[in-house]
């Protein structure tokens, strides 16, 4: 079994998630994450072209942005993942056969959980960093603080996704545990169809800022 140290993919606390209809928006997307100072990116395979965006992205960029594959239901998709040359890759559940997977490919995993039920087999598995999916609907900031109370001392940490949005951003990184927190609404898809760079640095720069504490939260626009 393999486990891959999330400290340098988790520095910003920020992972922006992203889906990508059209490869050739790739590097643009990447480039504009970086000058708005995030470096670690999710991209979902959602879409056909998932597997070659990461391939373009990892050519262009080398290791100054942390690669992450979302929504891997399938084992075959793990070695998708890896091929193209992501990082680590994510999970909407917990399915202890794609877990396996990807620990046997070398690729660093999280899975998505929701109860204390999940949480235990995911650690069972030597899954340290857990998604909290759906953030918003299984109970929020509110949620986390009562699973700090038991899995705490586990050195569990969790990524809420889902429902995450700049307005929330602030509560659910000050929540027990969080190690970071992921989202789509820095790069939406209409975003990147529109290839609205500029407005995705911007939407970057905020996040950033909010994560670092360096944004005046009575600051207003």
């Amino acid at each position: 079994m393999s486990f891959f140290d999330f400290s340098a993919a988790l520095r910003t606390r920020i992972i922006s998630v992203v889906t990508i209809d059209r490869t050739e928006d790739a590097e643009p997307l990447a480039a504009a994450l970086l000058e708005g100072g995030l470096e670690t990116l999710e991209i979902t395979f959602r879409t056909p072209a998932a597997p070659e965006a990461i391939s373009r992205i990892r050519a262009a960029f080398g290791d100054r942005i942390h690669l992450g594959a979302g929504t891997l239901l399938t084992g075959e998709q793990v070695v998708q993942a890896v091929q193209a040359g992501a990082s680590f890759g994510l999970a909407p559940g917990f399915n202890p056969n794609v877990v396996r997977a990807a620990h046997e490919r070398g690729l660093g995993f999280i899975p998505g959980v929701m109860t204390p039920s999940e949480i235990e087999r995911a650690l069972e598995l030597g899954c340290k960093v857990q998604k909290f999916f759906p953030a918003d609907v299984a109970g929020g900031v509110k949620m986390l603080r009562i699973l700090a109370g038991p899995f705490g001392h586990t050195g569990v940490s969790f990524i809420p996704l889902g429902g995450v949005n700049a307005e929330t951003l602030r509560d659910f990184l000050s929540a027990p545990g969080v190690a970071a927190v992921g989202g789509s609404w820095i790069a939406d898809r209409s975003l990147i169809k529109a290839g609205d760079w500029s407005a995705i640095t911007d939407l970057a720069k905020k996040a950033v800022a909010i994560a670092s504490g360096k944004e005046d939260p009575d600051q207003t626009e």
